[in-house]
């Protein structure tokens, strides 16, 4: 392949801080957020034009459960249980009336939020902007080059944070990653009008007999109530097999893949659905969702079995109740695993789920479990940065229970705290005293067990 030399140019500092987040989910947000709290100095970049990642730009508008697995334990709080307060005084979140219950949420008045959590904590924003590379001086990272409409520039800063989902940053360092052999399937989501209020319709029925003629594969799929917009769902019916979002050719073919999926979904309910109701597309996703792509390794891999029995971790920064949840890599369908040893696959749309056990019963079943800072912590390398998000150090099973996002918010909280511990030690990252480190979390909100 042919290459080209691009000419050495100088390149301008667009802002100096003290920690910078990269990538501007709510993970990342909360990162930032958490830090400007204990008085650093705090810049974020983000892509899209609206910070919120996944729950904004791909619409998936579902935060699960905050309690245990009974449901008589809060073991989550902080940032997460925050923004769902300030969403309720704008009708802007529903919460279950079910014993373990979740969110539903309007995500464009997430949006709103999180522009104004990043405003009231004098967070530097850079929306449209890209993270380009990274600038090193010795073995640390001294700043990041960004593009955007202002041209190339940099952002320097004493301590990083890497929140970009996909590991860019922790991959440009070098930083040693690994690939699962397989990989759960992204989906574009969408918010559809009037599809489930077809009167005497099954149209999931129908994309099973008929959704071959539009090119859909046998697949599974959800929907999830948008608050205070009856008849208005969203919409996550397929899957992009066989691809790999954190490559840049198959990402543009999995976004036109996805976005054609929800038209075919469509357009088996218009030929063979009822001609007298309307339905509508109303909005699709800014971004696939990605499910999983590249991790880090980290100082600890959080398996399956810390995750399945309940582990508890000195260093736990985290806690989670949701179930293991992974989408089949290779075929439709999906099987969750609970704590309380129980296996559900839902082989497609129409079959009829198969529950069986992945171990016997035990004479007390975990209800909750946990996730170590030293999973969060890159194994060697770079001294003052830290990840946050979905590339942490966990293997298949774990990861497919740590990802949502009630627990990644929390990991870009600690990421948060334990940057600013490190300034203020004048430490790496990797050397942050964890019991003071559990101490702040606490003191700001968090439920540290």
């Amino acid at each position: 392949m042919k290459t080209i030399t691009e000419p050495a140019r100088r390149i301008p500092t667009a802002h100096e801080c003290d920690i910078c987040v990269v990538g501007g989910s709510c993970t990342g947000v909360f990162a930032a957020v958490r830090a400007a709290r204990l008085g650093a100095k705090v810049a974020i970049i983000e892509k899209h034009n609206c910070f919120g990642g996944v729950a904004t730009c791909g619409l998936v508008n579902i935060w699960h459960s905050l309690h245990d697995t009974t449901g008589e334990e809060q073991i989550i709080a902080g940032l997460t249980q925050e923004v769902v307060e300030r969403l309720q005084r704008r009708n802007g979140v529903t919460i279950t009336d079910d014993r373990v219950n979740h969110h539903r949420l309007n995500t464009e008045e997430l949006k709103i939020e999180l522009d104004e959590l990043i405003t009231e904590h004098r967070i530097h924003p850079f929306l449209h902007t890209f993270y380009a590379a990274p600038h090193l001086e010795g073995d640390r990272l001294a700043a990041i080059i960004v593009e955007n409409k202002s041209g190339r520039r940099a952002i320097a800063a004493r301590m990083f944070i890497d929140a970009t989902g996909d590991a860019d940053l922790c991959l440009d360092l070098g930083l040693e990653s690994y690939r699962p052999e397989t990989l759960q399937p992204p989906t574009t989501c969408a918010k559809l009008f009037g599809v489930n209020a077809l009167d005497n319709f099954n149209w999931r029925q129908a994309v099973v007999e008929h959704g071959s003629e539009f090119g859909l594969r046998e697949d599974w799929g959800w929907s999830s109530a948008i608050p205070g917009m009856p008849g208005l769902e969203m919409h996550a019916d397929t899957h992009v097999f066989e691809t790999d979002t954190a490559d840049g050719d198959l990402l543009t073919a999995s976004e036109i893949e996805g976005r054609r999926q929800v038209r075919a979904i469509m357009d088996v309910i218009r030929k063979y659905g009822p001609k007298e109701q309307q339905i509508a597309l109303a909005d699709l996703a800014a971004s696939i969702g990605a499910r999983e792509t590249r991790r880090i390794t980290g100082r600890y891999r959080l398996t399956g079995d810390d995750v399945l029995y309940g582990e508890r971790f000195e260093d736990a920064i985290a806690n989670g109740s949701y179930r293991v949840d992974i989408h089949h890599a290779d075929s439709p369908g999906i099987t969750f695993r609970y704590l309380d040893g129980t296996e559900v696959v839902v082989p497609s749309r129409i079959e009829p789920k198969k529950v069986s056990r992945w171990r016997d019963p035990l004479p007390e079943d975990p209800t909750f479990y946990q996730i170590p800072f030293r999973s969060l912590l890159p194994a060697s390398g770079c001294p003052n940065l830290i990840m946050a998000g979905r590339m942490l150090d966990a293997d298949k099973v774990a990861f497919s229970a740590a990802r949502v996002m009630v627990n990644m918010n929390q990991t870009g909280e600690a990421a948060g705290v334990a940057a600013y511990l490190s300034l203020e030690g004048d430490c790496p990252t990797a050397e942050a005293d964890v019991t003071k480190l559990r101490k702040k979390l606490s003191e700001g909100g968090s439920i540290i067990l």
